[in-house]
């Protein structure tokens, strides 16, 4: 997966909101550890602190902007990503049995986050172009 390697150190795992919405977004499980470091937040921040961080809000929309730089037409470019501040869960059928991403699961079981998120009414939604 291009944006998971591109992505490294701080992208663990991404699943694409589409293929029935007028724009791509994605879901960006984020490495928790390697962000707080980015943030410079010790240990008593919370996740959502870390991830709100100005250090990885502007890192991660370079990151959306690199992506983006080769895309031709909104089929392969991003709207927007979104941070997320909870793990994929293996309970919940996110992650299989080999330990790879269920993308089914993660958008049926965050469901009103993405559609808050395509309403840009989601403080984790970092759009394309936008100052972080």
């Amino acid at each position: 997966n291009r944006a998971v390697l591109e992505g490294s150190p701080y992208v663990q795992d991404v699943v694409i909101t589409a293929p029935d919405r007028e724009c791509l977004g994605a879901l960006v499980f984020p490495c928790l550890h390697e962000c707080r470091q980015l943030a410079g937040l010790g240990a008593q921040a919370s996740d959502v602190e870390v991830l709100a961080s100005t250090p990885v809000r502007q890192w991660f929309a370079d990151w959306l902007a690199r992506l983006n730089e080769g895309a031709n037409g909104n089929a392969s470019r991003l709207e927007w990503i979104a941070l997320l501040d909870e793990p994929a869960s293996i309970d919940r059928g996110e992650i299989t049995d080999k330990g790879s991403i269920n993308q089914r699961a993660v958008l049926q079981w965050r469901a009103t986050k993405v559609e808050a998120l395509y309403r840009d009414q989601d403080a984790s939604r970092l759009s394309a172009g936008s100052p972080a």
